[in-house]
């Protein structure tokens, strides 16, 4: 019976061998050394085994779309252009005095690194680049429920208004359509900083998380626009992204780019966890923020630096701060509570009891053979997507 057992542990070995050496699901060139966030939120060590993007759809709404053709987006998967206020159907040119924004916006979001290595946050999750020439309030929120119509989990607004005024009625409404159909929006706050009683559209709008931003020493980035509005916070300084050309921009700044990386965030906790209702994702994404500013909230970086592989591995509350929400009038949760997720650590604690009796043997040989089987069909599974996603 022994020997048996080790027969089974051996094979099992030579299995578990066999995987080690395979490549893995994906397997992306390194990002570019000027990507900080990597280092800081160690997507590639923790983050991707866990979640990829894969199974979301983040819209990004810009007033330009990604040029698919750059070595930066080969195998990204990125829907075709749209202008949902065109007045007719010819294909959307890509012009406009930045041409680059929502090109760079992209490659922070879906970027897979063959070219410069700029790599994105979420690598495997689907871009719906919606573009809007003359962006206005009007013609964004008509961005906003196009994307709602058409799959979006997440809608990314790297844009904004600097005003005086709350979010104009037109663009709430779209705002709470979205919400309603649980679909996670995501706005940068603004770069006027301390400027008058100024704030921005949409990041103002209540259910939307309104990103501030930091600079590289995790502080606030001193030209984020402040607000009663502002949710969290992710990196805006000496930000490095692509252009049209498919060349490297480095040095640039400004919370759209805070925007975009938390919207990659949010659509890593998406792919995690797809079955778990909007309003509890950007609870989680809030309640394991780290704090960079004056002790707890503040009204420039919110709760702080989003942290995506703590808003996937840690226990949230069910009564934990969601203020984005609860700007929200009459919101209903939609659908049951989703239990609580067993962290990584967790579950490397768990052990099987030692057998104490031959009935045991024959439990711990069903075992293994079950185990024999499932790692069998893994390897199979991580052979045959390592070779899709290589052709790609």
């Amino acid at each position: 019976m022994r020997r048996a057992v080790q027969g089974i542990g051996g094979t099992f070995a030579v299995l578990l061998l066999s995987c080690a050496t395979t490549p893995p699901a994906f397997a992306l060139p390194p990002p570019n050394r000027e990507l900080y966030w990597f280092s800081w939120w160690e997507l590639q060590e923790k983050v991707w085994p866990l979640a990829d993007g894969r199974g979301v759809t983040v819209a990004l709404v810009d007033d330009d779309g990604p040029n698919k053709a750059l070595a930066d987006f080969r195998g990204a998967h990125i829907l075709p252009v749209v202008n949902p206020g065109a007045r007719d159907k010819k294909p959307v040119k890509i012009y406009h005095d930045d041409p680059d924004h929502g090109n760079g916006m992209a490659s922070l979001i879906v970027g897979q690194g063959h070219g410069t290595g700029m790599v994105g946050v979420a690598p495997k999750a689907k871009l719906l680049p919606i573009v809007n020439q003359h962006i206005s309030y009007l013609g964004t929120a008509e961005d906003i429920r196009y994307a709602t119509d058409h799959g979006a989990k997440v809608i990314n607004m790297s844009i904004g208004w600097p005003t005086e005024r709350p979010c104009p009625e037109e663009l709430q409404q779209a705002v709470d359509y979205a919400v309603e159909k649980d679909v996670v929006l995501v706005a940068s706050a603004g770069n006027e900083s301390r400027v008058a009683a100024w704030q921005s559209w949409p990041a103002n709008c209540a259910g939307v998380v309104a990103v501030g931003g930091l600079n590289g020493q995790v502080k606030p980035w001193w030209k984020t626009t402040p607000g009663r509005y502002v949710a969290v916070a992710a990196p805006a300084d000496q930000i490095s992204d692509i252009n049209h050309q498919g060349e490297l921009k480095s040095g640039s700044a400004g919370t759209s780019a805070a925007a975009a990386l938390t919207s990659g965030v949010v659509a890593l906790i998406r792919s995690r966890y797809p079955k778990m209702p909007a309003r509890e994702v950007v609870q989680r994404l809030l309640a394991t923020a780290k704090d960079t500013g004056p002790k707890g909230w503040d009204d420039m970086t919110g709760y702080g630096l989003v942290r995506p592989y703590r808003a996937i591995v840690d226990k949230v509350p069910s009564n934990a701060p969601n203020p984005v929400y609860d700007r929200v009038p009459g919101y209903k949760h939609p659908g049951p509570k989703i239990k609580q997720p067993i962290t990584p650590e967790a579950e490397r604690g768990k052990v099987m009891p030692a057998p104490d009796s031959e009935t045991s043997l024959v439990w711990v040989i069903a075992a293994s053979l079950t185990g024999v089987i499932a790692t069998a069909m893994a390897c199979f599974r991580v052979h045959k997507r390592g070779h899709k996603d290589h052709a790609a």
